[in-house]
C-alpha cells in the first residue's frame, strides 16, 4: 500500500504540469491529418478499429492494388482471418524439434529450422502456416492510374473518415470511406456522375514471408459463392481449402452481379450511392447496414478517442523539428489504434500487410501496446492481454519441453499460441517479462484490484519460469543468464552469458511479481528474493557496458555494435536497478550515441536510445536520438515508420515513439522535473494532457 501511495502521489504531481491553457484537441489532430494531391504508393491511408483495417489508395477504395504492392499495400485484414495450405506431407510439429544442452542441468528442446529434408520440410511448413489472409479488394472498375487527376484526399483522423475526391475523364468523383468501430465493416458513400462500377475481387494467399498476401494466379483453388441477395443485402462466402469466411454487402442504389469465380460487380443506378462490406468469420444475419449510420458511429468513437486519451501539443515550440515530432506522435496514435489492439497480439506491420507471414512477434508486444496504458487508452491494452490466458497451456508445454517450471512465452506465434520454428526466435527470452510489465502498467492506469486478481496467476507462472531459468554461479555467489539469444540478435545462444537488458528485465520482472504477491496479501517467495539480490551486475570493460559478459570485444568489432543497442534498454525502457552503475551507463550511452552503426538499426532503437538519455538527464541528446536522420527512423506521409524495401511500415517504431514521448513528458516514479525529456532552453515549450509516468 505504501508503494501504491507513492505512485499515486507521483501521478498527481504531473496533473496540470503540462501548461496553463487547455489544448485544442480537434485543431491538434486536424493540422496533422495526412493530405494528398498526387498518387504516392508509400502514402496509402487506412481506416480501422484495431481488430480490422482497410487500406485505400487515392480513390478512397482499393482500385490499384498492383501499383501499391511494393509501397504500403492495400490491405483488408482482420485478427481472425487466417489460413493454412494443405499439409500434404503430413508434417508434425515434433519433426522440427532439436535438443540442446545450455548448462541448465537438463536437456532443452527447441523449435528450430532444420536442414535434413524431413525436418526442413516440417519447419518450413509450420513457419508459413497459418498465415494471415487478405480478405478482399474493393475498387473502381476499369480506371487507369494515369487518368486520375485533381486528387484531393484527406484522412480526417478526428472523425475517423477518409475523404477522397478526384477527376477521371472529366467526371468528378467523391468518396467517403470509414470503418465501423464495433464491426469488421467498411462503409462507402460515393458521388460519381459517370456511375463507375465497383468490383470486389478475392485473392488466394501467397504464403510469402513479406508481401501484400494477394495471389491472383490461383483462381481454381478458391471460390466465392453468393449465398443470398435480397432487399439490398447479399451474403457471400469465400472458401479456400479448409478455410471459409463471409462477406455481407449492404447496398443502396446499385445492382450486384457475379462476374467471375472470385469477383463481383456493383453497378450504381444513380450519381450518388452507398454500400457497406462487412467481413465475418461466421455466417452473418442478412440485416441491412446503413453507411451513414456506420460513419456516425465511427465519428463518435474517434471523437471519444481523441478527447479522452492523452495528447501532446508542440505548437508553442520554436525548435524547427517540433512540428515533425508532433506529426509523428499524432499519426502514430492513430495508426496503432487502427492496427494494434485486437484480441490477438499484432504483427509488426499490423493489419496493413503481411510480414513474417502475418504472425505476431511477442518480443514486440511491449513496443506495440505499452503506450496505450500511458496515453489513457488502457481499454485498448485490455483487449489483448486475455490472449495470454488463452495460450497459457501452450506456453506451459514449451517450458516443460525445455525442462523448466512455469510458462515460457513463445516468440513468433499465431492466434492459438503456436510456436513457429526459428533458429533465432525460439532462443529469445526478453519477451518473457513483457506480460508482467504490461499488466503492471494496466494496473497503474486503472488502480483496480480486479486487474491483480485476473492476471496474478499469469504473473506468477511467468516469474516461476524466470526463477527456474537462471543459473547459480557458486564460485562468485551470483545468479546469471545463459543459453539465450539476446535482444541484440548478433549474439549466439550457446555462447551468450549475462546480456544486460535481459539481466535488468529479470530483476524488474521478479521484483514486480513479488509486489503483486504483496498486493494479493501473500508472502514473498524467498527463492525469488535470493535471485533478485544476487543477480549478476552488468558486465563492463574499459568503462563501458558490454553487449554481454561473454562479449569482451563488444567495442572493437563492427558487427558487435550493429543491430539493437539493447544495452541502453537496461535503463530507459526499464527503471534503474541495482545492477547498473549510472556513471558507467552514462559512458556507454555517450559511446553508443557517437559511434553506433546507426544504418544497421531498427525503428524502435531510436526510442530506446531516447529513453536512456531521458533517464540519464540528457534531454538534448534524447531529442536528437528520437529524430535522428536515418533510413529506419523515416516516417512516411501516412505516419508509418519505414525500414527498408521489405518493411515499408514497422509499427514497433511508432509504439516506441509514443512510449518515449510519455517518458519525456510525464517522467517516471520519483521524477519531479517538469518535462524531463525536453531541453530547458526555451525551444521546447511542450504542453500535454492525460499522460502517465513510467515505473
Amino acid at each position: 500500500m505504501k508503494r501504491i501511495a507513492i505512485f499515486l502521489a507521483a501521478a498527481s504531481l504531473f496533473v496540470g504540469c503540462s501548461g496553463n491553457s487547455v489544448i485544442d484537441r480537434p485543431a491538434l489532430v486536424a493540422r496533422n491529418n495526412p493530405h494528398l494531391n498526387q498518387i504516392d504508393t508509400m502514402a496509402s491511408l487506412t481506416v480501422g478499429n484495431g481488430c480490422f483495417a482497410f487500406t485505400a489508395d487515392v480513390t478512397g477504395l482499393q482500385t490499384f492494388p498492383e501499383l501499391y504492392s511494393k509501397g504500403v499495400p492495400l490491405g483488408t485484414m482482420s485478427d481472425w482471418g487466417w489460413h493454412s495450405f494443405p499439409n500434404t506431407e503430413n508434417y508434425r510439429r515434433e519433426e522440427y524439434l532439436k535438443s540442446f544442452d545450455f548448462g541448465h542441468g537438463h536437456e532443452e528442446v527447441y523449435a528450430c529450422q532444420l536442414k535434413d529434408p524431413r525436418g526442413k520440410g516440417a519447419s518450413d511448413y509450420f513457419r508459413v502456416n497459418p498465415h494471415r489472409l487478405h480478405l478482399g479488394i474493393i475498387g473502381f472498375e476499369g480506371l487507369e492510374a494515369s487518368g486520375i487527376e485533381r486528387i484531393d484526399q484527406t484522412l480526417d483522423m478526428y472523425d475517423g473518415v477518409l475523404r477522397s475526391s478526384f477527376e477521371y475523364e472529366g467526371s468528378a468523383v467523391k468518396v467517403l470511406s470509414s470503418c465501423d468501430p464495433d464491426k469488421d465493416m467498411v462503409a462507402f458513400s460515393i458521388g460519381n456522375p459517370a456511375r463507375t462500377p465497383v468490383v470486389l475481387r478475392f485473392p488466394y494467399p501467397t504464403g510469402a514471408h513479406a508481401d501484400d498476401a494477394m495471389d491472383w494466379t490461383r483462381d481454381e483453388l478458391h471460390q466465392v459463392a453468393v449465398l443470398s441477395d435480397a432487399d439490398g443485402v447479399a451474403v457471400l462466402s469465400h472458401s479456400l481449402d479448409q478455410t471459409t469466411y463471409y462477406v455481407k454487402l449492404s447496398y443502396q442504389g446499385a445492382v450486384l452481379s457475379q462476374i467471375g469465380r472470385n469477383a463481383l460487380r456493383l453497378v450504381p443506378e444513380g450519381d450518388a450511392w452507398s454500400f457497406c462490406a462487412e467481413f465475418c468469420a461466421e455466417s452473418p444475419e442478412a440485416e441491412f447496414e446503413d453507411a451513414e449510420a456506420s460513419r456516425q458511429a465511427s465519428k463518435t468513437y474517434w471523437n471519444k478517442f481523441w478527447n479522452e486519451g492523452g495528447v501532446v501539443d508542440f505548437s508553442d515550440c520554436t525548435d524547427p523539428r517540433a512540428a515533425e515530432l508532433e506529426r509523428r506522435v499524432v499519426l502514430s496514435q492513430y495508426l496503432l489504434a487502427v492496427n494494434c489492439c485486437s484480441s490477438n497480439p499484432p504483427q509488426e506491420t499490423g493489419l496493413t500487410y503481411n510480414s513474417w507471414f502475418g504472425r505476431p512477434h511477442m518480443e514486440m508486444i511491449w513496443w506495440h501496446q505499452s503506450h496505450f496504458a500511458l496515453w489513457g487508452h488502457e481499454d485498448l491494452l485490455e483487449r489483448t492481454l486475455p490472449w495470454y490466458e488463452s495460450v497459457e497451456p501452450v506456453a506451459r508445454e514449451i517450458a516443460r519441453r525445455q525442462g523448466f517450471k512455469g510458462v515460457r512465452w513463445m516468440k513468433m506465434t499465431d492466434p492459438w499460441g503456436g510456436e513457429a520454428p526459428s533458429n533465432v526466435g525460439s532462443f529469445l527470452i526478453w519477451q518473457q517479462p513483457h506480460i508482467i510489465y504490461l499488466a503492471e502498467l494496466l494496473y497503474r492506469a486503472k488502480g483496480d484490484q480486479a486487474v491483480i486478481d485476473r492476471y496474478f496467476p499469469l504473473i506468477q507462472s511467468t516469474a516461476e519460469f524466470m526463477a527456474d531459468y537462471v543459473s547459480y554461479d557458486s564460485e562468485n555467489d551470483r545468479y546469471l543468464l545463459k543459453g539465450c539469444i539476446a535482444a541484440q540478435e548478433t549474439l549466439k545462444a550457446d555462447k551468450t552469458v549475462n546480456p544486460p537488458y535481459e539481466l535488468s528485465y529479470w530483476h524488474f520482472g521478479l521484483s514486480t511479481a513479488q509486489l503483486w504477491r504483496e498486493r494479493m496479501g501473500l508472502e514473498r517467495v524467498s527463492e525469488w528474493d535470493e535471485i533478485i539480490s544476487k543477480l549478476s551486475k552488468l558486465a563492463s570493460k574499459d568503462g563501458l557496458y558490454l553487449a554481454a559478459e561473454s562479449e569482451p570485444d563488444t567495442y572493437s568489432t563492427l558487427a558487435m555494435y550493429s543491430d539493437h543497442m539493447a544495452v541502453l534498454a537496461a535503463v530507459g525502457v526499464l527503471p534503474q536497478t541495482p545492477q547498473v552503475d549510472p556513471a558507467l551507463m552514462k559512458n556507454t550511452f555517450d559511446w553508443v550515441y557517437d559511434n553506433w552503426n546507426w544504418n544497421k538499426t531498427w525503428g524502435w532503437d531510436f526510442p530506446t536510445t531516447c529513453m536512456n538519455a531521458v533517464r540519464l538527464g540528457e534531454p538534448q541528446k534524447a531529442i536528437n536520438a528520437l529524430l535522428m536522420d536515418q533510413r529506419t527512423n523515416t516516417y512516411l506521409p501516412n505516419g508509418h515508420n519505414y525500414q527498408d524495401a521489405r518493411l515499408r511500415c514497422y509499427l514497433p517504431g511508432n509504439g516506441g515513439l509514443l512510449t518515449a514521448v510519455a517518458l519525456m513528458c510525464a517522467g517516471w516514479d520519483g521524477c519531479t522535473e517538469k518535462n524531463p525529456g525536453f531541453p530547458k532552453d526555451g525551444s521546447w515549450n511542450v504542453r500535454w494532457e492525460g499522460l502517465k509516468p513510467l515505473p
